[in-house]
């Protein structure tokens, strides 16, 4: 059941780093280390993604101990279509697995 548009790989990584109540450098760090820097996303763009999360109300601006950087976390919402959107995307990889492994026979 699709209740919401489907995320871009850039809002789904932002979002998924975003369980845990991140900066904007921390974001960006996060998603280049745990990809081996195959996803990059720039801080133009973060901050372009962050403004439509933020609208969407799927994250927020959590007060954090550092006044002097911007944090952000994960909304209930958020949580939810994050959910969603793994597992739609857990459906994809089935697919290409399926037929990768059907192609090397």
């Amino acid at each position: 059941m699709k209740t919401h548009e489907q995320l871009t790989d850039s809002m789904f990584f932002i979002m998924a780093v975003l369980t845990k109540p991140r900066h904007g450098y921390a974001i960006m760090s996060l998603i280049e280390e745990t990809t081996n820097g195959a996803i990059t996303v720039g801080p133009a763009s973060m901050y372009t993604i962050i403004k439509k999360l933020l609208k969407q109300e799927w994250i927020y601006l959590h007060d954090g101990t550092d006044s002097r950087r911007k944090t952000y976390l994960l909304t209930e919402k958020g949580k939810e279509v994050l959910k969603q959107d793994v597992e739609l995307r857990k459906l994809m990889i089935h697919l290409a697995e399926t037929g990768l492994e059907e192609d090397d026979q």
